[in-house]
């Protein structure tokens, strides 16, 4: 029989926390009720076989973004359409295909069910419901318009789902190619290269210098494969490693800002990403200060982040929101004008709204722009690389040709 754990609240109100045995949540939750407990949190414990815990789905583990996007809209049209959120939620516990997320739902149900708020619910599994969502329904419930809030959660969702899919589709076809690239060049260098070497030595006489250069490197290349792979196994470990450190991120993001071909894009989804949450934020009934410190932790890009948390603190003091942040540096002159308008005419929201929708469709135009562009760059790189290493295999014989030509 599996066993739980919880946390509760005994009748004189302080907290308790232990471990209850029952063929499911619902038989340990009303044994726990019968003990006039009222229950804040309960999660099923992993089984151990031979010491051994096994991988079992849990509360609170990651989903797919389709799917909690899918969860939110539905939620949304229940309400609407009147049901109860206790028995919406429910409904989609029952329904919900991933296990992890029905084990999360259920426990959403039961913190709901003993008088916990909905958003302070959701506030125990952040790796599902991040903290714009949690501000976003906790702002639905304040103004009690939770499913208009949930209906634009759903969109925000499926409109930054769309957003890395650009991105995606922009970053796959290069880094293929680039493997592919380096693929075939260690190909020829380890398996290729060293049988004309065999060649080259029967025939003898000196060779030329792009084909002596070719020679060593693939020696190299033979004989120290483990250094050239330690290498880089270490160079991959030690970036990844200062990319973690304050410094590392900072200048990591500061380089993603400046990079000559995939820096503008990224510029563009970070501003685009800036406007839509923001404008969702406010549109949900988020204090600008709230909403401004969400949208610094969510931007991505430390950099922004910066940007965004010195100009809060401006905002605070009593500034205008477009003049911080057009003295960062990193939104261009239109985005903070149309901001600053924004300000002046009370339309703040609309008029972000109109800026993530236009860096939507710039972000498409640049990655259809750049993948138009990169697939020759590729193309042309990888004729270059062994082009120049077959030209350099066949230098020797063509010598040798003119040789026997004269003769």
């Amino acid at each position: 029989m599996p066993r739980f754990k919880y946390t509760a609240k005994t009748p004189d109100g302080k907290n308790k926390t232990g471990t209850i045995q029952g063929g499911n949540s619902s038989e340990a939750t009303l044994e726990l009720r019968k003990q006039g407990l009222v229950i804040l949190s309960l999660k099923e414990m992993a089984e151990k076989k031979g010491g051994l815990t096994l991988f079992k789905p849990r509360a609170g583990q990651r989903i797919k973004t389709d799917q909690l996007a899918v969860f939110t809209r539905q939620l949304a049209t229940m309400i609407g359409a009147g049901i109860p959120l206790l028995e919406g939620l429910e409904i989609l516990q029952e329904q919900a295909e991933s296990e992890s997320f029905k084990l999360t739902l259920e426990a959403v149900v039961e913190r709901v069910r003993g008088g916990a708020d909905f958003s302070e619910a959701l506030e125990d599994y952040p790796k599902i419901f991040t903290r714009i969502y949690v501000s976003m329904v906790r702002a639905g419930e304040a103004g009690g318009q939770l499913d208009t809030i949930l209906n634009r959660l759903a969109e925000y969702i499926e409109s930054s789902q769309a957003l890395k899919r650009d991105i995606k589709s922009a970053m796959t076809y290069p880094v293929i190619s680039l493997s592919l690239i380096v693929l075939i060049v260690i190909g020829l260098l380890v398996f290729i290269i060293p049988k004309f070497e065999k060649i080259f030595e029967m025939l003898g006489g000196k060779l030329p210098l792009p084909t002596q250069i070719l020679l060593k490197i693939s020696a190299l290349t033979q004989t120290y494969w483990y250094a050239w792979l330690g290498g880089a196994v270490a160079l991959i470990v030690g970036v990844t490693l200062f990319r973690r450190t304050p410094t590392g991120e900072y200048y990591s993001h500061w380089l993603l800002l400046k990079m000559p071909i995939f820096g503008d894009l990224f510029r563009k989804v970070a501003i685009s990403r800036f406007c839509r949450t923001l404008a969702t934020l406010i549109q949900s009934g988020v204090p600008i200060l709230g909403a401004l410190e969400i949208v610094a932790t969510t931007s991505g890009n430390r950099i922004v982040e910066d940007a965004i948390n010195e100009s809060r603190e401006n905002v605070r003091k009593g500034e205008t929101l477009s003049e911080p942040l057009s003295r960062s540096g990193i939104f261009p002159p239109m985005v903070t004008r149309m901001i600053g308008i924004g300000e002046k005419s009370g339309a703040l929201e609309a008029l972000l709204g109109k800026i993530s929708e236009f860096y939507d469709q710039q972000v498409k135009a640049t990655v259809d722009s750049l993948t138009a562009m990169i697939e020759p760059l590729m193309i042309g790189a990888m004729g270059i690389l062994v082009g120049g290493m077959v030209l350099a295999i066949f230098l020797p014989i063509f010598g040798i040709q003119k040789a026997v030509t004269r003769k």
